[in-house]
């Protein structure tokens, strides 16, 4: 009973390595890949250098995504579009009017 009493903060401490740094790391590449793998032709995007663009169409043999933008078509790979700011860009957009009417019924 003593050698177990002795190895549990170091048991402690692995388990809560995992929980707190492991866990939450693995769970954000697996919503990465889902987004990447879920990425359709129209869908507008930003990649993590920055660029905006829409997605026109894939190149499956590069594992790639071609983007139109301003200056012309550019080819990103999958892995390279930013899932946090393209989630934003694709929700549909509220009007000023939906947010004063909220605003109105919240002060009855």
């Amino acid at each position: 009973m003593e050698q177990l009493t002795n190895f549990a903060p170091i048991i402690l401490m692995f388990v809560v390595v995992y929980f707190f740094m492991i866990r939450p790391q693995m769970k954000k590449a697996k919503q990465e890949r889902n987004f990447a793998a879920e990425l359709e032709r129209g869908n507008r995007v930003v990649t993590k250098s920055g660029m905006h663009g829409k997605i026109v169409d894939f190149s499956e043999k590069n594992n790639a995504v071609i983007i139109e933008t301003g200056a012309g078509k550019i080819t990103f790979d999958r892995s390279s579009i930013s899932m946090e700011m393209s989630k934003k860009l694709n929700e549909p957009a509220k009007s000023e009017k939906d947010n004063k009417t909220k605003a109105v019924k919240g002060k009855k």
